[in-house]
Parts: C-alpha cells; structure tokens; sequence
C-alpha cells in the first residue's frame, strides 16, 4: 500500500476483488486504518472503486443528489439476494415510489400483529424444543420466521413447505459475498421463490385468492406504478420477496444475540430482570453493532462533485463500511467491547449506526423493515432469557468475518430446553 500524489490514498495492484473475499467484514476497515484515513481507493472487477468508513462518509454516500444505485449491486448479487431490479437499484421519484409501498406496510397495527405471530410461534416452538434432545437454534430461527413473515405477509405456506421455503430464502440469503457452489445455490432458490411468488400474484389478480388488504402480497399484487400502470408480476413477486426475505434474514442476528448471553452473563441477567422492554432494547441495539450483519453497501457517482477536497467522478464505484462505521474508534468508546448501556440515552446520528443502512428510513435507502428486525429481535432475545433455561454444549462459536454474511460456526446449539415457572 502506498499514499499516492493525489488527494485520496490509494492502494497499489491491479485489482484486489479477491482480497475483498479473503478480507470480508475488514476489508475496508483494515485498509482505512492503514492508511489512517476514512477515504481510499483501491481497485475491484476491474475498475476504480472509492471506499469511506465513519459518520461523515456516511452522509455524503446517502446524498441522493449525489449518488445513484442503479449500477452498483453487482448483477450475481441482485440474482440471489436482491432480486433484479429491485428497490435496492433504484433512484430518484422511482424509488420514493416505491419506498412509500414498503413503509405503508409498517403501520403500528401490522407491527403489532407481526409481534403476536411471533410471539405465538415462539410457544409452538418451545414446546416442541422440550421433547428434542439437541436444537441448533440458528436452522430454527430460519425456519420460524419464515413462518412468521409468511403468514404475516399473507403468503400461504403449508407445514409440508416450510422446510423446502426456508431453505430457499436461507440460501439467497447465504449467497451475498459467496462464489461457486453457495452462489449457484442461491440462484436456483430465487429462480424457484420468484415462481413461486410470481404465481401467487397472479392469483390474487385473478381474484382466485383473496388476501387481506392489508397484506403485502395484496399491496404488491395491486401496486401501481408512477405511470399509473400495475406493477410487472415478477417485479411484484421479488418485492414481495423483499418483504419475507430480510425478515428471515433477522435469524442470525437473534443467534449472534443467543451467542451475546452465552459469552456475557451479566448481560443475560438485566435482560432476564427486564420488565418493561428497556433493556432488550439497549441489548438489542448492541447486538446489532458489535456483530456482523451487512458488511458494506455501494452507490455510484451521480455528477462529478467535491466532497472534503477529494474528487469524485461520475459513475465511479463507491462502498460505504457498514460494519467498520459500527466500530470506528472516533464514534464508539471502546468499540470491540459489547455494552449495551452505551445505547442508555443514545441520540446519536443516523449516519453513525447504520447496521441496516444510514440516512432517513422514509425517503432514503435506509431499511424499510429496520423496525421489524428491532421488535423481532426484542421478542426473541427476551423469549431466550426470561421464558425457557437452556444447556449449552460445548461448541464452536467462532465465527469467520471472511464469510459473508457470518454465522458462529455451530450456529448455536443448545440442550434441555424447559420453559420457565412464571
């Protein structure tokens, strides 16, 4: 690595694709530490890339006059995780369009109902886990929020399909930052979750199903666009897929958040005497910075601007650091360290935690459902703590940070499960 003439530090070699796999989460984080600055460049699938990490690269990258989507998402991302042009690809009027179709779904009744199936699948699962000798809890958090998601987006899914769906929407999920065989499989699950869907929208249309309004599957049946025309039926299928599939995705976070009561017992022991909910959030929030989730996001360059006194050309490739920004050493005390009462009176900026995007959650590319994997994993971690006692068998918990997206690698296995006397 060198500092160059230029105003951006940047890195030396031809291209460095394969480092970002090698390096993962830390890729950027890594080289902004090298260089001891929150701005380089460096150079991936051929073609110059600028990388920011922190609060104030944040910011400039959710400037909507400034950068575009559209381009950035590779194509074999948008083939197993997004969908092809999808919301996450979008810009502009297009885009707040569309936006407004996801946060209309999260009103506070239809997050209250979201709550009561979750916390009604949370009894049938415990009673089950009481009559099985071992639960690997991440493999049953997919599957039960598959569950969750379906029935709350009013996809029909019958006990005989879980196992087959949730695979599915596991394996695009698992296919982000995957080459050969994980990425392959992630194709195949959307080629079949988007047939799926697709058929299902179709039905509505044709009023051979009828599901409530309220719905996603009848708000992306009936969507129309900003000509005034319905929404292409695979277009409606894959957003209705970005309804359920980050929902499921919500699983590893909950299993990092098993592993965080495991490996900080004190921690397990406010959140078994919270009452009122203001702990699981404290302890909630922390999961969601300390672990890896989304490791980085792209845009493009909309017009040559200036930012800092750094140039920034038009189309140019630009990653944003979610997980190094989560842990910047400027923005969090002790930032390797898992506190949950730093979030204890917490206003800090949008653009400083951005586990699932930064800027405005209504206009900008922050996450339509950041509120839906918050309540989710509220329930769930303080169903884990305060309603069933659990063994856990010795195991691996470690988890590679090359991989993307992350997992402990026993993906959290635990014995003798036993609901609680209340």
């Amino acid at each position: 690595m060198k500092t160059s003439q230029a105003n951006i530090p940047s890195e030396k070699g031809l291209d460095h694709s394969l480092s970002l796999l090698k390096d993962g989460y830390l890729f950027i984080h890594k080289r902004a530490q090298d260089f001891q600055s929150d701005i380089f460049k460096t150079r991936l699938m051929g073609e110059e890339a600028i990388c920011l990490r922190g609060e104030d690269g944040a910011k400039v990258f959710y400037d909507n006059d400034k950068f575009k989507r559209e381009g950035a998402a590779p194509k074999r991302v948008q083939k197993t995780l997004f969908g092809e042009d999808a919301i996450q690809s979008m810009d502009g009027e297009a885009h707040r369009h569309r936006k407004q179709l996801f946060m209309s779904l999260m009103s506070r009744e239809r997050l209250q109902e979201l709550n009561e199936i979750t916390r009604a699948q949370w009894l049938l699962y415990i009673k089950k886990w009481e009559t099985q000798k071992k639960i690997v809890l991440f493999d049953e958090m997919e599957a039960m929020l598959t569950k969750v998601a379906c029935e709350w987006a009013g996809v029909p899914l019958e006990e005989k399909e879980v196992e087959k769906r949730t695979k599915d929407f596991g394996d695009m999920i698992d296919a982000f930052g995957a080459v050969g065989v994980r990425h392959a499989r992630g194709r195949s699950a959307r080629k079949r979750t988007e047939a799926w869907i697709t058929s299902l929208i179709e039905e509505v249309r044709s009023e051979q199903r009828s599901p409530r309004e309220s719905t996603a599957l009848y708000q992306m049946a009936w969507h129309k666009e900003l000509d005034g025309t319905l929404m292409d039926a695979k277009m409606a299928a894959i957003e209705l897929i970005n309804v359920i599939r980050p929902t499921v995705a919500v699983g590893r976070f909950i299993t990092f958040g098993a592993v965080g009561l495991h490996e900080f017992p004190k921690e397990r022991e406010k959140l078994m005497q919270d009452q009122d909910g203001t702990y699981s959030h404290l302890f909630t929030q922390e999961v969601r910075r300390y672990y890896p989730f989304a490791p980085f996001t792209g845009a493009r360059v909309k017009k040559d601007f200036t930012w800092n006194s750094h140039q920034f050309k038009e189309n140019t490739l630009v990653l944003l650091d979610i997980y190094g920004t989560n842990r910047h050493p400027k923005l969090w005390e002790s930032p390797n360290e898992f506190r949950p009462e730093r979030f204890k009176g917490w206003e800090g900026s949008p653009f400083s935690f951005i586990p699932q995007g930064g800027g405005d959650e209504h206009k900008g590319h922050r996450c339509a459902g950041e509120w839906i994997t918050i309540e989710l994993m509220k329930i769930s971690l303080s169903q884990l703590a305060q309603n069933i006692t659990y063994d856990v068998p010795k195991q691996d918990l470690t988890y590679d940070l090359s991989r993307m997206p992350s997992i402990p690698k026993s993906r959290f296995i635990i014995q003798n499960v036993r609901r609680q006397q209340q």
